[in-house]
């Protein structure tokens, strides 16, 4: 369908729609008006009409200032109008109780739906309004989370906004420097994990042969990519990633490489925070390049560790556990010297002892809500990788000193091996492990570890963070935010 001409068709609606309705509803104010317009879009039944209320809230929303739009929120979080009618519920919820039929129960989810979500469906009907209602909700989730009525309101919109991106409706693009400079600029802008210095930097990752990008989009957002990985082509698995991005790296002929490296997976769309696109992006990108290259063999990624360093320095300072010792203490001092990469980077003590802690910190910490510490971990060991190997000084540039000391990691998507190690991790809590990688815990932190053969290892996690929130993820990291 054209998008275009879609878009045009409802901006004639909309202008015509306006003229149907009384100048009152339209007033000069916008946070004076904007309560009017919305128990109006909720209540009203025509279409033109609707399409032309929803497209003045949105013109109202843009010019509204931080509190102005906090108070917004929290009208859709009160307005009875926008809330479940509480006898209604009640009613529905006894006639259930008395008689548990079909009829019963649709009336029963009728009551208890939140008219919240009828409100955005129905300002989804602007033009090109999708983009700005996900716009709308990063704001929202960007706002003090003090507020439970706000929570209210970001789980109605993020229900939504969850149907309206699902996977079926999304669309892999390969990026390459004949894409788009509109979109080109946008990867510049969204990058997350390796800034982008400019068009060169950008074509040096695009247009040579060993070098692939793949991006999400959705048709509503065009344009605009919902989220992209970069990929190297090579024979062997990268353990840093200075070669990956070096300005004076020579292009390998590309015949019949047998690795992919994932070595950056970025979100773009602040306001889908939550909802899930990495998963499916892996996945296909695997399939993609299968087809292309038969030669590929390996597929991993080289991620970053984005809150070790805020561990190792928390547990440094509380560590009730007694996991690191006055010995450990001692060697793990020189982190804290402004030159200590250059004084003390081939110290094989340092070495082995953030490598130990690191293992730890992977396999064994755990959050509250019984998960894998890191953020990146949570997202590749839920998805099926394994953790493949974890790279001293992988990263040193400062970002990667500052969140970990320079370590990356290696995460293994082996094909046959996906569905067993996800399975294992939601069921069970058992994280997949090679046995380098787990050849760094120290022997009485390794404990109960079970064997499922071959160079895997299930472990369970065991240990909680004492990192208070160890839940957070980043804003920016290099997969998708949901938590799993």
């Amino acid at each position: 369908m054209n998008v275009s001409f879609f878009q045009e068709l409802l901006t004639t609606v909309a202008d015509r729609g306006r003229a149907l309705l009384p100048k009152s509803l339209f007033p000069e104010e916008p946070e004076r008006g904007m309560q009017v317009l919305v128990d109006a879009l909720v209540s009203g039944r025509g279409e033109a009409s609707g399409v032309a209320l929803a497209q003045q809230i949105l013109n109202h929303y843009k010019i509204l200032g931080p509190k102005e739009r906090r108070a917004y929120f929290r009208y859709l979080a009160a307005a009875p109008v926008l809330n479940p009618d509480r006898d209604a519920v009640l009613d529905a919820a006894a006639a259930y109780s008395l008689d548990p039929s079909s009829e019963a129960l649709s009336r029963l989810q009728a009551a208890v739906e939140s008219p919240r979500q009828e409100f955005f469906r129905r300002l989804n009907l602007a033009p090109c309004a999708t983009a700005e209602i996900v716009a709308m909700r990063r704001d929202l989730v960007a706002m003090p989370k003090d507020d439970p009525g706000l929570a209210l309101v970001d789980s109605d919109l993020k229900h939504l906004l969850y149907s309206w991106f699902n996977r079926g409706f999304l669309v892999l693009q390969r990026i390459d420097w004949q894409t788009s400079a509109a979109v080109l600029e946008k990867i510049i802008a969204y990058e997350a994990v390796h800034e982008i210095k400019g068009w060169e930097d950008l074509r040096r990752r695009l247009d040579p042969s060993d070098r692939r990008c793949f991006a999400f989009f959705h048709p509503s957002l065009v344009d605009d990519p919902l989220i992209f990985v970069e990929v190297a082509l090579g024979d062997e698995i990268s353990d840093s990633i200075a070669p990956v991005l070096d300005e004076e790296r020579k292009e390998k002929p590309l015949s019949a490489p047998t690795t992919a490296v994932f070595y950056s997976i970025s979100n773009c769309q602040d306001g889908l925070q939550g909802i899930s696109f990495g998963n499916f992006l892996i996945k296909q990108v695997v399939e993609e390049l299968a087809k292309e290259l038969p030669s590929l063999k390996t597929f991993v990624t080289l991620s970053p560790v984005p809150r070790f360093a805020d561990w190792l320095d928390q547990t440094l300072a509380d560590d009730p556990e007694g996991l690191i010792s006055a010995e450990d203490r001692q060697v793990l001092k020189v982190l804290k010297q402004p030159d200590w990469l250059d004084r003390h980077g081939q110290d094989e003590s340092l070495k082995a002892t953030v490598l130990a802690l690191a293992a730890h910190y992977f396999m064994r910490a755990k959050t509250p809500r019984n998960k894998p510490v890191d953020p990146v971990a949570r997202f590749h060991l839920g998805n099926g990788a394994r953790l493949e190997r974890i790279n001293w000084l992988g990263d040193r540039s400062e970002k990667g000193l500052r969140e970990a000391y320079g370590l990356m990691v290696n995460y293994r998507y082996e094909l046959k091996d996906i569905e067993k190690n996800h399975e294992a991790y939601a069921n069970e809590g058992m994280i997949a492990v090679s046995r380098a990688a787990r050849g760094h815990l120290r022997a009485d932190k390794s404990k109960g570890a079970g064997e499922s053969g071959g160079s895997v290892l299930l472990l369970p996690n065991v240990v909680r963070s004492s990192i208070a929130g160890g839940e957070k993820t980043p804003r920016k990291v290099d997969v998708s935010e949901e938590d799993r």
